[in-house]
């Protein structure tokens, strides 16, 4: 099993999730990113965000949600994604920045438009009531 370590943005508002779609992907994603050598998991969300969405992560608000994994979307069996996820306040202006095409916020009913970690993820954020 290969292992594709992650650091995820859970932002939820009014029951949705903020979600992202990279240029020549067919599924969403929740925002966030791999690690550069060295980074801490806080030091790679503010990094990530901040290139995907033009916004700055408030890492003093930074709580962390869980961490998941599931099959990776677009590999071959057994490439495991692992999904640190955390919630933070933001400042700026969300805009899809570099390698992002779109963002979205998805409810519960859209599940089968995420990759399948996002589908963990959501089926969780559905069971503790924060995602309807």
């Amino acid at each position: 099993m290969t292992m594709i370590d992650k650091i995820a943005w859970i932002r939820l508002e009014q029951g949705r999730i903020l979600s992202s779609r990279s240029h020549g992907k067919d599924v969403y994603y929740l925002p966030g990113g791999k690690r550069e050598p060295g980074e801490t998991d806080l030091e790679t969300l503010v990094r990530e965000i901040g290139e995907e969405l033009s916004v700055t992560i408030m890492p003093e608000t930074a709580e962390p949600v869980g961490v998941f994994e599931a099959q990776a979307h677009g590999h071959p069996a057994g490439r495991v994604v692992r999904m640190t996820c955390y919630a933070a306040d933001y400042r700026g202006v969300l805009r899809p920045a570099n390698e992002i095409a779109e963002v979205v916020w998805l409810g519960y009913g859209d599940r089968h438009r995420v990759s399948p970690v996002d589908q963990v993820i959501f089926e969780h954020l559905s069971d503790t009531g924060k995602l309807r």
